[in-house]
Parts: structure tokens; sequence; C-alpha cells
């Protein structure tokens, strides 16, 4: 049986040393192009298969990037994951998608198992529950990924401290809120229920603080019977505005805390018989592709969600096929959101609501 080759076959072949295979094959320090067509080429013509045992032995990096989502099957993550997973292929690494359900026990458990895989980066994805202790816990678990060489990257969450070393990624998530529900006021509507989203999440916190700052600027009065917060998921703008609509709450629009509440509420008032946007209007955010294809068609907020997956990996590990290596950046990215206005709204007809 022949003997398989190891670095040092490589580096005689490819007039290197060892040290310099190891540098193109992580891929974590800059090296000459020309040097590193050598050593590609003596790593083929070698048949050289990196032993995945003894780098993590070595403490060295497993060429893994890791992603922590709530659900795949949400598109909101799913985008986000595209991204996350197309930036790591091209910048050589394998990516490992954990998924939470929502449970921040089983985020702090999937931080710890990639961190245990010598992943090169952990992505966390999406709002942020409002609990000290687990902020104490991420920045605990974000210090000992980074004194091992690896990075925590909060994607679409805010800080756990100044003082810990993490990268982000965010977006406008409250000048997206304020855009929209300003839209709304200028078409008429001053009755606008906000309808979704986990009222400890930051995501939900965001939203709503941009959509009460831009009621207060056009001097609308909060009215507190009108923000019903909860999932984000279709069953449950379902299951709550079917309720509100039978309790003869009034409104003439619907902001939909995301794409996914929007259709769970389109169903609920075409069940009512009620027309969108005829009779109301309605709103989500996000931009997910769903949104496109709705009837009418639904005015959203576009937030870039595989953009964010890549430059959470740009960020945080270098691209093994890029000259231009720099060191990642302290602090982190804030991608823009914009409305995209469709069908889903109307001007609101002078008297009373119809509802």
């Amino acid at each position: 049986m022949p003997r398989r080759a190891t670095v040092i076959d490589v580096a005689r072949r490819a007039e290197v040393s060892s040290a310099t295979v190891s540098r193109v094959l992580n891929g974590n320090y800059p090296v000459a192009q020309a040097t590193r067509e050598r050593v590609e080429a003596a790593v083929r013509e070698l048949g050289y298969v990196v032993n995945a045992h003894a780098r993590a032995l070595a403490g060295t990096s497993s060429r893994t990037v890791g992603i922590i989502v709530h659900d795949v099957v949400d598109p909101f993550f799913a985008h986000i994951a595209r991204g996350v997973e197309r930036a790591a292929s091209q910048a050589g690494r394998l990516c490992m998608v954990c998924c939470t359900h929502g449970d921040p026990q089983r985020e702090l458990a999937f931080v710890d198992l990639l961190h245990e895989q010598r992943a090169d980066a952990v992505v966390l994805v999406g709002g942020a529950h409002s609990d000290r202790a687990y902020a104490r816990e991420v920045a605990r678990r974000a210090r000992d990924l980074h004194s091992g060489g690896a990075r925590l990257v909060l994607c679409g969450r805010p800080s756990v401290g100044r003082d810990v070393p993490t990268l982000s990624v965010e977006y406008d998530n409250e000048g997206g809120a304020f855009a929209l529900t300003d839209h709304l006021l200028t078409q008429g509507h001053e009755r606008i229920l906000y309808l979704g989203g986990p009222p400890d999440l930051s995501t939900t916190r965001d939203r709503l603080a941009g959509h009460r700052r831009a009621l207060e600027l056009r001097g609308v009065a909060p009215a507190p019977e009108l923000v019903h917060t909860g999932a984000f998921s279709p069953a449950f703008g379902h299951r709550r505005l079917t309720g509100l609509l039978a309790s003869g709450l009034t409104f003439s629009a619907v902001f939909a805390a995301n794409d996914m509440v929007a259709i769970g509420a389109l169903q609920a008032l075409e069940e009512a018989g009620l027309r969108v946007p005829d009779d109301v209007s309605l709103v989500g955010y996000d931009d997910v592709p769903a949104a496109q294809v709705l009837r009418p068609r639904l005015t959203t907020v576009h937030v870039p969600l595989e953009e964010m997956g890549r430059q959470a990996v740009r960020i945080a590990v270098p691209d093994a096929e890029s000259d231009a290596w720099q060191p990642p950046p302290e602090g982190g990215l804030k991608l823009g959101t914009h409305i995209v206005v469709r069908d889903s709204v109307a001007a609101r007809r002078g008297g009373a609501p119809r509802l």
C-alpha cells in the first residue's frame, strides 16, 4: 500500500517551507500568488489530503464556519444562511448550520459545540433575547472563541458589550419600520394595527421603536390597543387578527411585523370578507420572495438578507482565493433597508374605518 503524502512531501515538491504550506492550506496568512500556485500544484500531484484530526490536535482551524439560526424553514434565516454558505465556500470553508427553534439555551450549547469543532467563525443570526444573564453567557463564549483564534459574529442583533470581542453585521431595523409607518401615515392611515414579533426580542423592540417614532413625529397619539406582539409566523397573524376582527377593534391598516405574519393576516382578512387594499391596507417586513407572489403583492421593507450572510463571513475569515487579505474590522457593518411599494396599500377614504 503506497505511503500517504505529508506536509513535508508537499513542501519539498513546491520548494517551500512546511509553514508556508500550512499557510496556503489554512488561508490564514497572506502568501504570494506564485508561491500559492506552486503549493497547490504540489498538493494535486501528490494527492495530499489534510489530516483533520492532526489539525485539531494542533489547535488550528478546522476550516469550518458555523451559523446558528432559529429555523431554516423561515425565509429570513434561510436567505442569510445561503449567504453564509456561499461566502464560506468561496473562502474554502465548510458551513455547519444549527437550528435553535427559539431556545436560548440551545443557542449557547451550539456555540460551545462549534467551538469544540474549532470553527473559524460562529455566526449568530436574528434578534437576541432581553436577558442580562444570557448576554453575559454570550459574551463569555465570544471571549473564549477569540482566545482560540476564532470570531463570534452577531448578525442582525445588538452588541453584548463594548469590551466583548465580537464582530457584527446589522441592518437599519428601526429605520425601516419608521419609513414603512410613515408611508402608511402619508396615505391617511392613523389607526394602524401593529401585529406580531416576540416582545422580548431585539428585532421586535427595534421595529416597534421605529413605528412609534413615526407616529410621534406625525402627531398621532399612541394607541396601546393597536399593538399586538407575538410569534413571527403566519399562524399567529391569522389567529390573532381573526380574534381582533371579531372583537370589533377599528383600524384601517395592518403593519405585520414580518412577511410571514402578513401572510396569515391576509388570510384572516379574506375570510372576514375584507379586501386588501380596498378595505384594509397591509404591509410586511423583510421582503422575502413570498411578498412578490402574494395577491395583492405585498408592500414591505427590503432587508439585504443574503448580503448580511456573506458579509458575516467576509469580516470574520480570510478569503483563501484573494490576495487582498485584510485583518477583520473592529466593530462591524450596518446595511441599509428600504421600502418596496407594491399593491397592498391604498389611500384611506374619508370617514371611519370600515372595520
